[in-house]
């Protein structure tokens, strides 16, 4: 699809939280077994005062709910109370600086309350705008620094701040754990690790206590993953977890920790100006074993990727599968996702991906029994793959993946799979959110045994990351549907929840809501 009207452009737009849930208008009929709400987060506050926020990431955490009922559906949605939003309302002016964007100093403070407050370090933004998980019996929303924030999915109302240094020894933490069936959290952060060197530290909370105490005062550090540079830290935004295996994918984008610590106290600076890509690096897969957690010292390396997004990663015949969206090169994704670039008319978002790297939805197989074998080889024998692993010389095993999926500017993203199945297991469906130069305009299905595709899309709408509910009795991996919030920005109704057929991407219902919702990224259904 082209897009010359720009209404993706609304998506990034401000809106006004709910006093009360809306009612929404259904056509089709909603599956009985829908009985909860689809929970999402994304940026709603993309300016204070006159101060505007210049990256995706900036905007302030907004948390939208859609509620099933008797077939009914109503919508609501309430920005969180985090301390970068109350100061940033109540100071009407950027308070705490954001992923891409500087704040600056009080103007009303004199110059040496301003010379004290640098030395007290830097205020880290509790900007929860990209996930919402549970732990326990409690729901977090989150981003990628310390602090998660307790909220009540039902009133959607702020309860508290929590930060995670005060349990474990991280010093941000991604968005994207993976949950078992029983409750308990794997999660990733980098770290201090031993003799002042850069580190990662998959962190463990278990599953909700029989005392009633709170699972994160019982988080723990399962495994320790070495950093490749020593004061240079890879950005990590998720894992891969098979049923006894922890994947961690280092790519080529670095924090410079110094940078980092030196630009906030002297210059106007954000967490966007610390990333820089190590061009020489490639990239390096570390594999440990999950229980008890042991780093597993083999050296596996590929060429220069960009990666958000694990899809699945499962053990097959001493092999570790790994299935994740890709981005070609070294250079940082996010350099494009500044809302001036999301924002531009089409033509000018067009000519700006075509110089992004390329996304690609790529397999690497990792062999876990690389002793005996010789070198110049391929170490993979499984059948149904084209990835190979080949060891050099030097001990290095060489990855190169097989590709799942590939098209120009068109990146199949936000992956999900049907989680509480097949997560860590061999499977066969992924569902992802399709963009187009950048621009959210479809959903896709893609059968990795086979690669074929499935594409729902319409005119000026615009989805979001599709989520898997299966069907209570379903028998096959994709027996269920896919909820998706859709913007469409010229219609009498601006958006809608789509309830599309999980087997064919065709449509069983929609729930229309009378007001413009802007872009969310993760989220999750709570039965």
């Amino acid at each position: 699809f082209e897009h010359p009207a720009g209404s993706y452009k609304k998506i990034f737009e401000t809106c006004e939280e709910l006093a009360e849930p809306l009612p929404a208008t259904v056509t089709g009929r909603i599956p009985s077994f829908l009985k909860g709400s689809l929970l999402r987060l994304g940026p709603g506050l993309f300016e204070v005062g006159d101060e505007p926020f210049y990256h995706l990431f900036d905007g302030q955490a907004l948390m939208h709910k859609f509620d099933f009922k008797n077939g009914q559906v109503t919508y609501y949605r309430k920005f969180i109370r985090t301390d970068a939003y109350v100061r940033a309302i109540t100071e009407k002016r950027v308070v705490i600086t954001e992923f891409g964007t500087f704040a600056y100093p009080d103007p009303c403070k004199n110059i040496f309350s301003r010379f004290f407050s640098y030395f007290k370090g830097v205020e880290v933004t509790d900007n929860c705008l990209v996930n919402v998980y549970p732990i326990g019996e409690d729901f977090y929303a989150v981003t990628e620094t310390n602090y998660i924030t307790k909220v009540n999915t039902d009133t959607l109302e702020t309860l508290k701040k929590v930060d995670m240094c005060n349990y474990v020894n991280i010093n941000g933490i991604t968005a994207h754990p993976h949950i078992e069936t029983d409750g308990t959290v794997y999660n990733i952060g980098n770290c201090m690790g031993k003799g002042a060197t850069l580190a990662y530290n998959i962190v463990r909370i278990p599953p909700t206590q029989k005392d009633k105490s709170d699972p994160i005062e019982k988080s723990k550090v399962v495994v320790q993953f070495p950093s490749a540079e020593r004061f240079k830290p890879s950005y990590v935004h998720s894992f891969g977890m098979s049923e006894n295996y922890f994947v961690f994918v280092e790519t080529p984008v670095k924090i410079n920790l110094l940078k980092f610590l030196s630009a906030w106290s002297i210059r106007g600076s954000n967490y966007m100006d610390c990333f820089e890509s190590n061009e020489s690096q490639g990239t390096i897969f570390h594999i440990a074993k999950k229980d008890p957690g042991e780093y597993i010292d083999l050296k596996f390396k590929g060429a220069a990727i960009g990666m958000f997004h694990h899809i699945n990663t499962y053990e097959d015949q001493g092999f570790i599968v790994v299935d994740l969206c890709s981005w070609k090169g070294f250079e940082f994704v996010y350099n494009y996702l500044w809302l001036a670039n999301l924002r531009a008319n089409w033509e000018e978002v067009k000519k700006a991906a075509m110089m992004a790297p390329q996304p690609e939805v790529r397999r690497y197989v990792i062999p876990l029994d690389v002793h005996k074998e010789e070198q110049g080889k391929n170490l993979v024998s499984l059948p149904y793959t084209t990835a190979t692993a080949v060891m050099h010389a030097d001990g290095m095993i060489w990855l190169e993946p097989e590709v799942l999926f590939s098209g120009p500017r068109q990146a199949f993203e936000f992956p999900q799979i049907n989680y509480q199945r097949y997560r860590g297991k061999n499977y066969t469906y992924a569902y992802g959110l399709g963009l187009n130069h950048f621009i959210p305009d479809r959903i896709c299905k893609l059968n990795v045994k086979t690669k074929e595709t499935w594409v729902w899309q319409e005119p000026e709408s615009y989805p979001s990351e599709p989520l898997f509910v299966q069907t209570p009795d379903g028998v096959d991996e994709d027996d269920g549907v896919i909820l998706t919030i859709v913007a469409a920005p010229g219609s009498q109704r601006p958006a809608y929840m789509l309830i599309l057929n999980a087997k064919d991407l065709s449509e069983i219902a929609r729930a229309e809501v009378e007001c413009s919702i802007p872009v969310t990224f993760h989220g999750m259904y709570k039965q």
